[in-house]
């Protein structure tokens, strides 16, 4: 019992770390890796206990474990490639659309793949397909705390009152709201209502600037829709030059700052695109949070693999680094 007592209490320090992080700001994904730290000691803390009672019963628990971790990658490989089917069927087979089918496949050649370069009686080979599964391991393990992050993040409700309502562009066809942006949209018209019936004054800004194949800046179109369905034209702010999310929140802020020094936000993004957002406002220093709307089901998957993907390589430095320091470990191993 004395070793479950030890692992509890990494699992509280992990809490800790989570809870003074968190405290201090929210927007940071180190928090996720500090919650899945604290989540995995404390499951591992529970079968320790376990053994200590009956060590038959945590030998199944383990070995159920073991048993249904393999499944329930085989379901989720299984379930990526009929998403990405269903992905290309309605958005096209745009490389951002064919994500999940990619990774499903990926998934279930993965085994296969590796007994085969193992069975070939070359050293090199194997010590490839070692690197290649640490990193594998690597990239799943961050993926899995962005996933827990994002899921806690964008549940946290905002209660504070604020300034501005932010809603960030996502683009138009022609000139026409489509629904990915109509939910933004109508997602920020419910927060603006909710403070207004608070009695508070908040503003609402749309930001958006116009691409290439659009007829007109998206923020104009996002202010049309958003004064057809009742919100007064002149509480709706325009920010139309940005074309990334980070124009959207830096240009944003510019306005927010001018028109209400020390001013506090929230800003409306889709569920997938949380908390990416929520990181890259932390960076461009807006002082508030982010929400989600919702999104179709069918979209998420691929949509949340690429802000993955996004976030991998904006902290590329520190990723590229320990995924080349995992390769140089296990060929120095297999030198020695």
């Amino acid at each position: 019992m004395k070793f479950a007592y030890v692992i509890f209490g990494i699992a509280a320090l992990w809490f800790l770390f989570f809870l003074v992080s968190f405290v201090r700001e929210r927007r940071r994904l180190r928090n996720g890796v500090y919650l899945f730290m604290a989540l995995a000691c404390t499951a591992l803390g529970v079968v320790a206990a376990l053994a200590s009672v009956s060590a038959q019963a945590a030998s199944v628990v383990v070995l159920g474990g073991f048993l249904l971790v393999p499944l329930v990658i085989l379901a989720l490989a299984v379930f990526l490639i009929f998403n990405g089917v269903t992905m290309v069927r309605r958005e096209g087979r745009r490389l951002g659309n064919l994500l999940s089918l990619l990774l499903g496949i990926g998934i279930i050649a993965y085994l296969p793949f590796t007994a085969a370069i193992n069975r070939i009686p070359w050293a090199p080979a194997k010590v490839a397909v070692s690197v290649l599964t640490l990193i594998l391991a690597y990239v799943s393990f961050l993926f899995v705390c962005f996933l827990l992050y994002a899921f806690v993040y964008g549940r946290i409700r905002q209660r504070r009152a604020v300034d501005f309502v932010v809603v960030l562009g996502s683009g138009l066809l022609g000139s026409r709201v489509p629904p990915l942006l109509a939910s933004r949209l109508d997602r920020g018209r419910a927060v603006y209502e909710a403070g207004r019936a608070r009695g508070q004054e908040p503003l609402m800004v749309t930001s958006g600037g116009q691409g290439p194949d659009e007829e007109l800046p998206e923020s104009h179109a996002m202010a049309g829709y958003l004064a057809d369905r009742g919100v007064p034209r002149e509480r709706i702010l325009l920010e139309d030059r940005s074309t990334t999310t980070w124009e959207n929140l830096t240009f944003s802020r510019e306005i927010m700052t001018r028109e209400r020094p020390g001013y506090r936000c929230v800003v409306v993004t889709n569920n997938f695109h949380v908390l990416r957002a929520a990181l890259i406002a932390r960076r461009a220093k807006v002082n508030g949070q982010v929400i989600g709307a919702p999104t179709s089901w069918y979209f998420w998957p691929s949509a949340t693999i690429r802000e993955f993907v996004a976030v991998f390589f904006e902290y590329k430095v520190v990723n590229l680094g320990i995924c080349l320091s995992l390769a140089a470990i296990t060929v120095l191993g297999a030198l020695g």
